[in-house]
Order: C-alpha cells, then sequence, then structure tokens
C-alpha cells in the first residue's frame, strides 16, 4: 500500500490529506504510511459493506 500511497498524491483528495498531515508536524514517511492506511481503511469499508468507491470532498481543517 505504500507505492499505491505515493502514486495518490496525484490525486487531490489525497494529496489535501498528505498536506494536512504534513502541517501537522509529520514527516514524509509518516505522512505517506497515515494516507496508505486510510486507503485500506476506504478499501476494507467497500468490502464490509459490499459498495463502490464513491470520492467525497476533502474536509477542510
Amino acid at each position: 500500500m505504500f507505492p499505491s500511497a505515493f502514486a495518490a498524491l496525484h490525486v487531490p483528495a489525497s494529496r489535501t490529506y498528505y498536506d494536512r498531515c504534513r502541517t501537522r508536524g509529520r514527516t514524509h514517511t509518516q505522512a505517506l504510511l497515515r494516507l496508505a492506511r486510510q486507503r485500506i481503511n476506504v478499501l476494507f469499508a467497500m468490502l464490509r459493506d459490499g459498495t463502490f468507491y464513491e470520492p467525497r470532498t476533502p474536509r477542510l481543517a
């Protein structure tokens, strides 16, 4: 999932989450790992609920 998170930095919603982690003092690697974990959580919820991915607008902090 780490390479997937790295590639996802080109997606605006993922980049927003990554940048928010960076502004909160996380290192590059820590922010990428948090992004990877977030993506895992979304995939798990999709499998659990039997739904398809529906992007949403990111929350502003």
